[in-house]
């Protein structure tokens, strides 16, 4: 791979790693366990490996953005995750952001003079 591809390969992961929470909060309304989720994110072109989600469940829920629970009921015990109230309202606070952001960013993009 050339410096270029690999510089261009960096900035993307800098791109990704600002919307990972954002992507991983929006889909967390209904419980799932972190194998599901990585399913659901990749089907939803959200790709995303396992030695990143893990960290970012357990950082979440330690922040009290989601809440968790143990499913023992299956022959492997799964912790199930799902979003709570608190991560509701930073999920929404989030987006607004996120959909602003890309509103300036096309403006720039196209080169609207009025933003």
């Amino acid at each position: 791979m050339t410096d270029q591809h690999e510089q261009i390969d960096q900035l993307r992961m800098e791109l990704r790693r600002g919307v990972i929470v954002l992507a991983v909060l929006s889909q967390l309304e209904n419980a799932r366990y972190g194998y599901s989720l990585i399913q659901q994110l990749t089907e939803k072109g959200f790709a995303i490996e396992e030695g990143t989600l893990y960290p970012l469940l357990r950082r979440l829920e330690k922040q009290g953005l989601l809440e968790s629970e143990w499913e023992i009921s299956e022959a492997r015990p799964r912790k199930y995750y799902r979003i709570s109230a608190a991560g509701r309202e930073v999920l929404k606070l989030l987006r607004d952001e996120w959909l602003e952001t890309i509103e300036v960013m096309r403006r720039m993009m196209q080169g609207d003079s009025d933003g």
